[in-house]
């Protein structure tokens, strides 16, 4: 497994090291955490390995996904920094987790952290919340899957705008190909979108990775509460 090979030595599998602790990380993790780094499109976990850990993003961002059989990929989630992840019902993981671009985590052993929690009504209310919003996310991404292309995109990219800076413009760390499967579009689609949403001034493309929302439009209240 990449994170329990990174947390007992530099991994070769993936270039992956240990941070230095006194990296900044927000709670529940920031004091029982080990930090750890993860290069662009590096491997977290992978589907069906065993679910020790629980990890919270520092910086940067993580997709998960599956392969789906005809070859597809269809990315489930994107976390984000602060976000909590690898929540499991079972003893592994039913997905893989991704570094997005050059990523921060924390980490910490599952078993470690619910025995913790037995103990610290905080702590335990901190996951209870961060496993909340995750259930929270699965329940949005559902919803947006049945909705236009466009009605999607916006979903999207006000979902991005709201976790990421909290205001109407949003750098955005994934690719054109990742939105695309997280939407369930073809990468044409999702290019095609954006180049309208710009043309009908619903958005502005200073860059290709930033984007600015305007007021004109409101995503549907089903895609984003």
């Amino acid at each position: 497994m990449q994170t329990q090979n990174a947390i007992s030595r530099d991994s070769s599998r993936h270039p992956t090291s240990i941070l230095a602790r006194q990296a900044h990380v927000e709670k529940p993790f920031g004091m029982i955490g080990a930090p750890m780094r993860f290069a662009r499109n590096s491997e977290i976990y992978g589907e069906e390995e065993a679910a020790e850990y629980l990890y919270q993003v520092v910086s940067g961002a993580v997709r998960t996904y599956k392969i789906l059989e005809d070859g597809r990929r269809q990315i489930g989630t994107f976390y984000l920094p602060g976000d909590i992840f690898g929540f499991e019902a079972g003893e592994s993981h039913i997905s893989s987790a991704e570094a997005v671009c050059e990523t921060r985590v924390v980490v910490v052993k599952r078993a470690a952290l619910m025995a913790r929690a037995a103990h610290e009504k905080d702590l335990a209310g901190q996951l209870w919340d961060a496993a909340a919003q995750e259930l929270r996310r699965f329940q949005q991404h559902l919803m947006l899957l049945i909705c236009s292309a466009e009605e999607r995109v916006v979903g999207f990219l006000h979902d991005m705008a709201r976790r990421a800076t909290k205001n109407a413009a949003v750098e955005l760390p994934m690719s054109r190909q990742d939105i695309a499967d997280y939407l369930g579009l073809t990468i044409e689609t999702v290019s095609r979108t954006f180049t309208q949403l710009e043309r009908n001034g619903v958005i502005s493309l200073p860059t290709a990775r930033r984007v600015e929302l305007r007021n004109c439009v409101k995503p549907n209240r089903l895609m984003v509460a």
